[in-house]
């Protein structure tokens, strides 16, 4: 495989991707998860959007093949290679609140979110511009009869990838999740590149 950009264990990192280009995301160790959120880079009040997304692909288990659509019902990226097939676009990224009030830690990681706002804040991107993220290699599981979520280890195995294809020029936000149920109670890094 091509050289990757690291992200280390419980950080994020911003960077544009433009138009027509290939962004693939690669599970280095396996069970860690990334959590990847987009603006348009012309009019960042545009922002991917899993409402938008799931109802358009009457689905929750987005994969191969799936459009992902703007708050303005605009496709901002497709997917064209998934090694996995399950993926999670219901919750959000993980926060320091998640972390004092799912795990009672008196002092919690910023995680995902906190990742998310540092690596964005230069480009104007404040805390409450960041909705839901689209987490890959995220296993989480709904009770058909209840609607309970639980969260579980995630499907992925070292190597395994996603390679999506921009349909607009973006402003990205990608990690390397810091929730411990999220990546099976161990950190790793994650790795990415453009082509």
């Amino acid at each position: 495989m091509e050289k990757l950009t690291i992200i280390p264990p419980r950080s994020g990192v911003s960077f544009i991707w433009k138009e027509g280009q290939y962004l693939t995301v690669v599970d280095m160790e396996g069970e860690q998860v990334s959590d990847l959120i987009c603006f348009n880079l012309e009019d960042k009040a545009e922002y991917l959007s899993s409402g938008r997304t799931i109802d358009y692909a009457e689905t929750i288990y987005l994969t191969k093949g799936h459009p992902f659509y703007s708050n303005r019902s605009r496709v901002m990226f497709d997917m064209t290679e998934d090694t996995v097939g399950r993926h999670d676009f219901l919750l959000t990224p993980c926060s320091a609140d998640m972390f004092r009030i799912i795990y009672g830690h008196a002092h919690p990681h910023r995680g995902c979110f906190g990742n998310l706002c540092d690596a964005l804040k230069g480009f104007d991107i404040g805390p409450d511009d960041i909705p839901v993220t689209f987490n890959i290699f995220m296993h989480v599981a709904v009770n058909g009869v209840t609607g309970k979520l639980s969260v579980l280890p995630p499907k992925s195995k070292a190597g395994d990838h996603v390679t999506l294809r921009a349909r607009m020029d973006l402003l990205v936000g990608l990690t390397a999740c810091s929730a411990e149920m999220s990546n099976n109670y161990a950190f790793k890094p994650i790795g990415y590149r453009i082509d």
